[in-house]
């Protein structure tokens, strides 16, 4: 079996309402995907994670070396290409191009062998997972406070047992919308906090300790991912755990982070960190340290479910006869592309996602929503 073709196809899909975070304001879901079809007429998916547009140039310019291989051998592939774009890109825009033809090799060695990729990966550890819910953006609005604790009531309510909120406005909004959530959904619910490294140390620091008594689980991202050592001094000065990895690339950017015990929680990116194949690699690593992973997920239902498939193949450490569920995230804000790309659609019952357990990422991909949400097409 060869492959034969892969193409790319970038889709956007301008929101009702934008909404923003520390950095910058979403109005559209702008995401590249690909597919890779053999000569037997197999098809697998994968979906990168970054600038759409510049994903689809690194997967053209990755393309031409993978057409006549074997796609059942996608580590030796990952090899290849990860030798032909060292030279230019050790982290960032090429790695994601890789993670999404990783991603759409294991989808297709899955469905030739038919089985699910976490049994392909070495086996299942558990056969359901946690989601925790990510919303909780901001928006322009005149009582933003009322807004964000109604958001967070409806997940209660639609029976999410965890739930992500931004911060990141300054340090005085942030300890306001904290305290006003955490009243709003009661003591039994995890909270955590994600600022998108908009804050120096000192900033973060002061966060946390006006945010401690609110029983938060982790603060992801509170400083700049370069500066490994203030993420170590934060772990340093507070109690709430510190979360950290969705703009760390490659096993080599993740071993600096371990290295410096910047984090208690790492998030692989499986779409932008290497795809599949490195995430793995990334997994034996952080358990040589001790450190667990619960991967940052932001796409489609093609990114939603490799973190699916990663997750249950996650080793518990340490191993114990009840050990604690795995908690996956699901981003809760606008994303036509997520609801209708592929099927079956996502579903939670009673707090948990089941694992699939059909053959590759156990999803088809409807085309016509390609068609309708494509920017262009290009095939290679």
């Amino acid at each position: 079996m060869k492959i034969t073709n892969i193409e790319t196809f970038v889709l956007s899909n301008k929101l009702q309402e934008s909404f923003f975070f520390s950095q910058w304001e979403y109005s559209e879901r702008r995401i590249c995907i690909v597919k890779i079809t053999t000569d037997e007429g197999v098809v697998g998916w994968g979906e990168g994670y970054g600038p759409a547009d510049v994903i689809k140039a690194g997967i053209t310019f990755i393309a031409p070396i993978l057409i006549g291989e074997n796609p059942i051998e996608n580590e030796t592939l990952w090899f290849t290409m990860y030798r032909k774009t060292l030279d230019f890109a050790r982290r960032g825009i090429l790695a994601a191009s890789i993670s999404a033809i990783d991603v759409a090799l294991w989808d297709l060695k899955g469905k030739i062998l038919n089985l699910p990729v976490s049994v392909l990966m070495g086996g299942q550890h558990r056969k359901q997972v946690v989601p925790y819910a990510t919303g909780l953006y901001f928006s322009e609005s005149d009582d933003l406070i009322r807004k964000l604790t109604a958001e967070a009531k409806n997940y209660v309510h639609q029976g999410f047992k965890a739930i992500k909120m931004k911060v990141g406005l300054s340090v005085k909004k942030d300890v306001a919308m904290v305290k006003a959530v955490r009243k709003a959904i009661g003591s039994d619910i995890q909270l955590m906090v994600d600022s998108n490294h908009a804050y120096s140390l000192l900033e973060a620091t002061e966060l946390s300790r006006l945010i401690e008594p609110y029983n938060i689980s982790w603060f992801e991202e509170p400083v700049s991912p370069e500066f490994y050592h203030h993420y170590n001094s934060l772990r340093n000065k507070t109690s709430i755990p510190i979360a950290g990895g969705e703009c760390e690339y490659l096993r080599y950017g993740f071993q600096q982070l371990l290295k410096s015990e910047s984090v208690d929680i790492l998030q692989v990116d499986i779409c932008g960190a290497g795809g599949l194949t490195e995430a793995k690699r990334i997994a034996t690593l952080a358990s040589t340290y001790g450190v667990p992973i619960i991967p940052h997920v932001w796409g489609t239902g093609i990114a939603f479910h490799a973190a699916l498939h990663f997750i249950s193949n996650l080793e518990p450490t340490p191993g114990r006869l009840d050990p604690p569920d795995f908690l996956i995230e699901y981003d809760r804000t606008e994303n036509n592309l997520r609801e209708s790309l592929t099927q079956p659609s996502i579903y939670m019952k009673d707090g948990y996602i089941s694992i699939p357990q059909t053959p590759g990422l156990g999803i088809e991909v409807n085309e016509t929503v390609i068609q309708e949400y494509a920017t262009e097409i290009l095939m290679k």
